[in-house]
């Protein structure tokens, strides 16, 4: 099972890593200074999501197993903020008004939020045996 933590948080990485060179080297000239600092906070929050699923991983190693769902919701929620963003930071240079899927940012959000709370509840659990 920590496999598909591994394989996650090594996908979240590189295109984290890919996307902050794609962005220093070739969207920052082009981009207003608000949209390239919201471009930075969707690879910052992708490349920290990524460095929690491979710990995640390691954790599993161990023999300590987690819900699916906290998976699911760091997925779900890496993919709506940080996508999200970088959509919205881009926006200035398509045609497409990528301000319709504004609201996927907060619930991108709340989903990490509820992972980093159901871990929380996990460890503490974990105290208790």
């Amino acid at each position: 099972m920590e496999r598909k933590y591994f394989i996650a948080g090594v996908v979240f990485g590189l295109f984290g890593v890919l996307i902050g060179a794609f962005g220093a080297h070739g969207l920052k000239p082009i981009l207003s200074p608000d949209s390239y600092s919201s471009l930075e906070t969707g690879i910052r929050f992708q490349i920290y999501h990524a460095l929690l699923l491979l710990i995640l991983g390691v954790i599993m190693r161990s023999g300590i197993q987690f819900s699916k769902w906290i998976y699911v919701l760091l997925i779900s929620g890496v993919i709506m903020f940080s996508g999200s963003i970088y959509l919205l930071a881009t926006n200035e240079l398509t045609s497409f008004n990528f301000k319709v899927i504004v609201l996927a940012t907060p619930l991108g959000g709340s989903l990490l939020i509820v992972s980093w709370a159901w871990l929380l509840v996990h460890f503490i659990k974990l105290k208790k045996k």
